[in-house]
């Protein structure tokens, strides 16, 4: 395969999953508690390639902006946001999640749950048991109140090495084991009857859309440009 080819197969191929990032960050413009993503883009020759071999342009690594979106009033007491860092945690059935979506609400055994049911963590590391007859409370410390007693803490933690967070689905984290262990979050405040935003720029996200097409239409006819050479050196070939 010629180098044009090679150079623009492998443009095309990085620029697809550009696409892909960029409309998933478009998709969850309204989503609570989203992170939107980027990337970071290297050039790349193998080490099997001769010394003539082209550098190829690749996305290297994913990495997700972790920045405070703003907070918007809802009125339900089940509504919970972060201002400054930290996540809440859950339990699903593979582990601990972390996510910044405070859209809770509670089992009919008042049980306080995630839009998909995963148990929310209290400081203690327990799920947090709840009335559902009686009026919800939550104070700028996580602290819930019920009856005028405190019955639970929600869990705000922080983990040191934001690198080693890896996304489930949209809105959910993991841990990776090896890293540093998540800790109490000293700067956070929590605000009740309130979401955080998606914090990404969705005007911004659509303009590089659009650049990132006409880049992958570019490479599209480098590719059709080099098959038509191809061929005509071919026949030129066969003539011979």
């Amino acid at each position: 395969m010629d180098t044009l080819t090679v150079a623009a197969a492998s443009g095309m191929r990085s620029r697809m999953e550009s696409l892909d990032l960029l409309a998933n960050n478009i998709a969850n413009a309204s989503t609570s508690g989203f992170k939107s993503d980027g990337e970071f883009h290297a050039l790349y020759t193998s080490a099997d390639a001769g010394p003539d071999a082209p550098e190829l342009p690749v996305i290297e690594k994913r990495w997700t902006d972790f920045s405070q979106g703003t907070l918007t009033a809802t009125g339900s007491p089940l509504d919970v946001a972060i201002s400054g860092s930290g996540f809440f945690v859950a339990r699903s059935p593979g582990g601990l999640l972390y996510t910044r979506n405070g859209s809770f609400r509670l089992s009919t055994g008042g049980l306080l749950q995630t839009q998909e049911g995963y148990p929310v963590l209290g400081s203690d590391g327990k799920p947090i048991q709840l009335d559902p007859g009686q009026t919800i409370e939550i104070g700028g410390d996580g602290a819930i109140h019920q009856g005028g007693a405190e019955v639970a803490r929600l869990a705000v933690m922080e983990c040191p090495d934001l690198d080693a967070l890896s996304k489930h689905g949209n809105t959910y984290y993991s841990l990776d084991a090896s890293a540093p262990a998540a800790r109490p979050a000293a700067n956070a405040q929590v605000r009740q009857s309130a979401l955080e935003n998606a914090n990404g720029q969705p005007a911004q996200a659509a303009v590089r859309l659009v650049g990132v097409l006409r880049q992958f239409e570019m490479l599209q006819r480098a590719m059709s440009l080099a098959a038509s050479m191809n061929k005509q050196a071919i026949e030129e070939v066969a003539k011979v």
